[in-house]
């Protein structure tokens, strides 16, 4: 699959927001790979790199100007409107959902419907393998400051902020790739 080729359609050359997302990308891509060989995650290298590196494509529709996107959603929104983008690129339906349930640790149906997101009410967490590798990966690295990687603490902390089931499951993931 040439990740390419959706990457460079959506996010032009010279952009804040394709630097900033290439850079993103590649450290949860690397973080993902680094994870699979240490814990020998029966996985596919070229679907962990594809799925992370196409895990944040909707973020050009947010409207998030501190990292170059001058879009109309609320940045929540970026998984659900990346994986709908990635199903009419055709991409696999596996890297299609590793976007649509990456966001935070995973947004379920209830907080979906409590708090009004911009999305259909669904549960958006992940579930395969492949899904909470990346997730997991995301957790390290954020796409504003200095772009660094967290430590355990500093990303649980994250994740916690955002309240709901989430900090279980991304406990649940450190068990599983930490």
């Amino acid at each position: 699959m040439d990740y390419n080729r959706i990457i460079d359609k959506y996010y032009p050359a010279g952009s804040l927001r394709r630097d900033i997302f290439i850079r993103h990308s590649r450290q949860v891509a690397d973080l993902a790979l680094e994870i699979m060989h240490r814990k020998h995650l029966p996985l596919d290298p070229h679907d962990v790199e594809a799925a992370a590196m196409l895990h944040d494509i909707g973020i050009f529709m947010t409207h998030a100007p501190v990292i170059g996107c001058e879009g109309d959603a609320r940045y929540i929104s970026h998984g659900y409107l990346g994986a709908r983008l990635l199903r009419d690129e055709g991409v696999p339906e596996e890297i299609a959902r590793v976007a649509e349930r990456h966001t935070g640790a995973g947004i379920s149906a209830e907080d979906v419907a409590i708090i009004g997101h911009p999305m259909p009410v669904a549960d958006y967490i992940p579930v395969t393998l492949l899904e909470k590798l990346v997730c997991y990966a995301d957790k390290f690295y954020s796409k504003s400051g200095s772009m660094q990687r967290k430590s355990f603490r500093a990303a649980r902390a994250s994740v916690a902020r955002h309240g709901g089931d989430g900090l279980a499951r991304f406990d649940e993931m450190a068990r599983m790739f930490d």
